[in-house]
């Protein structure tokens, strides 16, 4: 079990660091702000020790599919530097005949 004051520090450092990640959000940085400030304002009453450890989990599940989401951005957008549209047709057809093959 883990005490009120390390939980509160964790949850200190986990809406710091989404406030950080919020800032590169597709839809906006002011956008994502709100959001999370309302979700942590939904729940600061919260006493139950494991409710906020539950809480806590959840944030960082969230913060880490934030993660996988500028992922998949960056690697689209290396994708299209690097690749031709028509390179990327062909390859595209070359799949889904592989694909129906099966």
């Amino acid at each position: 079990m883990t005490s009120p004051g390390n939980l509160r520090r964790s949850v200190i450092q986990l809406y710091k660091e989404l406030q950080y990640m919020g800032r590169e959000y597709p839809a906006g940085a002011d956008f994502f702000q709100t959001r999370c400030k309302a979700a942590f304002l939904k729940n600061r009453h919260e006493t139950d020790p494991e409710k906020i450890q539950m809480l806590i989990d959840r944030g960082r599940f969230v913060q880490k599919e934030i993660e996988a989401l500028y992922s998949l951005r960056k690697y689209r957008a290396m994708k299209q530097r690097y690749y031709d549209q028509d390179e990327m047709d062909l390859h595209s057809k070359k799949i889904e005949n592989f694909v129906k093959q099966l």
